[in-house]
């Protein structure tokens, strides 16, 4: 997102329950500050590790998360949705699995081309698959939310399936990954970073030291 002011880099995948989560921690911790503070988003693709030589996700691949593992991330969702008063947040088991890499093409066109609506298009695709429990990887679903926040339905169309702008997102991958971003959110102001949905009173001091 294009900035005027004071902001704050927050790596994210749309499929990251704990991103959905954590820019609610950040939406607090926005509402309390007198001064702004933007977002300048970075994508990051949790699952790169599970796509084949496609760019598909194979699913049988053994990314060593156990049964016990996700009984843990439950239980850490279920516990911050009530920290951060994200009721309306669906489980883990209510939402489909799906892949966050054409929405993510058309979040980056969007905040390359029309940086004003991006704020609003970001909040829509996290809702749609969090709140709505809606397939974000259908190009369908895309051209809806876009349309739903002004923007021209064709032309996120066009730019989803443009392999130049395809390139640039896995492009995008790999420089986060260089950067040293491992997991998300990953919340980054100057030279300092958090990591996980922390509270609002982590990233003050994040930000405000």
């Amino acid at each position: 997102m294009s900035t005027n002011g004071d902001a704050i880099t927050v790596y994210s995948d749309y499929v990251c329950p704990f991103c959905y989560l954590g820019r609610q921690s950040l939406s607090t911790y926005q509402s309390r500050r007198d001064a702004p503070l933007d977002i300048d988003w970075r994508p990051f693709d949790l699952r790169a590790q599970k796509r084949g030589p496609d760019g598909e996700i194979d699913h049988s691949v053994d990314d060593g998360k156990d049964e016990a593992y996700f009984a843990e991330v439950r239980e850490n969702v279920r516990r911050l949705r009530e920290e951060y008063g994200a009721e309306e947040m669906l489980g883990l088991d209510e939402t489909p699995e799906v892949d966050s890499f054409d929405a993510q093409v058309a979040a980056r066109y969007v905040d390359r081309e029309h940086p004003e609506q991006w704020l609003a298009f970001d909040e829509a695709i996290f809702e749609a698959l969090w709140v709505d429990g809606r397939d974000i990887g259908d190009p369908d679903v895309i051209a809806d939310l876009a349309v739903d926040v002004g923007l021209d339905e064709e032309g996120v169309r066009t730019a989803v399936a443009e392999e130049t702008n395809r390139e640039d997102l896995r492009e995008a991958f790999a420089e986060a990954q260089a950067r040293g971003i491992t997991g998300v959110p990953t919340f980054v102001y100057d030279g300092h970073a958090a990591r996980g949905s922390v509270p609002p009173e982590h990233l003050q001091r994040l930000v405000e030291g």
